[in-house]
């Protein structure tokens, strides 16, 4: 007698065993994001993410402000400062910005030229208008203190994506905000940080403190974001920045002035050359 059943399996064997392999697969599909979720490692790269791309498409801004650097004797002294940042060309780099310092008369016309890169190391120029020349920061000396502040150098372009593995730790809650919170890890290996923990606000994708480790694994100094304002309706920017020591007892206060965004900005003005041409 002929088999009836031509393939290796009857029928309703074959259609079962079909059936599982797309139930398989259905499932499989539906629980990926959900094995995302609970990598630690993913999802705090997708909380970073989503902060990072919240920033996008701003263009060119230029913000005035004022530094005030306190010692641990409480005594003060205040700077002048602006800050020109341009936006990324795309993912594989970092923004490009100048900070530019008007007063006191000792430091006036003193400039950081900064180009973040995401793995190899940022690209710094320090324009010294008393000695008339542009220096090269080198690669290795990007934590040493900015003109006496507790900001390193490295910090002025210590927040792009790209620098950094990530590993989500907890929610919690931070001056009354619902956060998240996660550990960063810089892949620049002279940066002066082990790693540094961040608070982001569920809400605005906003950071809202950071805590800096130093070499030795020891809590360095801690970064709070105040003042928060929305411009054009999606770019927020923090108002008021603290940066406190806490092995030396000194801190960095920035206060901002109005952001202006589309100020006519130009890679031309962010090249090594234009230095010394900054006012």
């Amino acid at each position: 007698m002929k088999n009836p059943y031509p393939h290796p399996h009857p029928p309703s064997l074959t259609l079962a065993v079909s059936a599982a392999i797309t139930i398989a697969l259905v499932v499989g599909l539906a629980l990926a994001p959900l094995a995302r979720a609970a990598d630690p490692r993913a999802k705090g790269y997708a909380i970073a993410e989503a902060s990072d791309n919240s920033d996008n498409g701003f263009g060119d801004s230029a913000v005035k402000l004022k530094m005030i650097l306190k010692t641990s004797a409480g005594r003060t002294t205040e700077r002048v400062l602006e800050i020109r940042t341009l936006e990324r060309e795309n993912a594989g780099v970092g923004d490009k910005s100048v900070v530019v310092f008007s007063s006191p008369a000792d430091i006036g016309g003193t400039a950081l030229l900064s180009h973040a890169k995401l793995v190899t190391p940022d690209d710094q120029w320090l324009y010294l208008p008393a000695l008339k020349r542009v220096k090269r920061i080198s690669s290795k000396n990007k934590s040493g203190p900015f003109v006496g502040s507790e900001f390193a150098f490295e910090d002025f372009t210590a927040l792009e994506l790209g620098k950094f593995d990530y590993k989500y730790l907890r929610s919690e809650t931070f001056a009354g905000l619902a956060c998240n919170v996660i550990e960063r890890y810089p892949k620049y290996q002279y940066s002066g940080y082990t790693k540094s923990v961040g608070w982001i606000d569920q809400a605005d994708k906003q950071l809202r403190k950071v805590d800096f480790y130093d070499r030795k694994g020891e809590l360095l100094k801690t970064l709070t974001f105040k003042g928060y304002k929305r411009y054009a309706g999606k770019y927020w920017r923090p108002h008021q920045l603290e940066m406190v020591n806490h092995q030396t007892g000194k801190s960095t206060v920035l206060l901002y002035a109005k952001y202006q965004f589309g100020a006519g900005l130009r890679g031309a003005d962010f090249v090594s050359t234009a230095l010394t041409r900054t006012r």
